[in-house]
């Protein structure tokens, strides 16, 4: 456990304006990644229905 607690006073913690920039861009990110996936899945979908109708 002491080496646990050591290797924590070790650790940089970010600041705080640092934290929420690096949290907006990895919620935008992952948005603009869903919003792709989803995108192709449509896509996908709607040329799935053309073919096999």
């Amino acid at each position: 456990m002491e080496s646990t607690l050591a290797e924590l006073r070790r650790v940089v913690w970010p600041s705080r304006q640092q934290l929420i920039s690096e949290s907006v861009a990895v919620l935008l990110m992952v948005t603009l990644s869903a919003a792709a996936i989803a995108s192709l899945d449509r896509f996908f979908r709607w040329l799935s229905q053309l073919v096999f109708r």
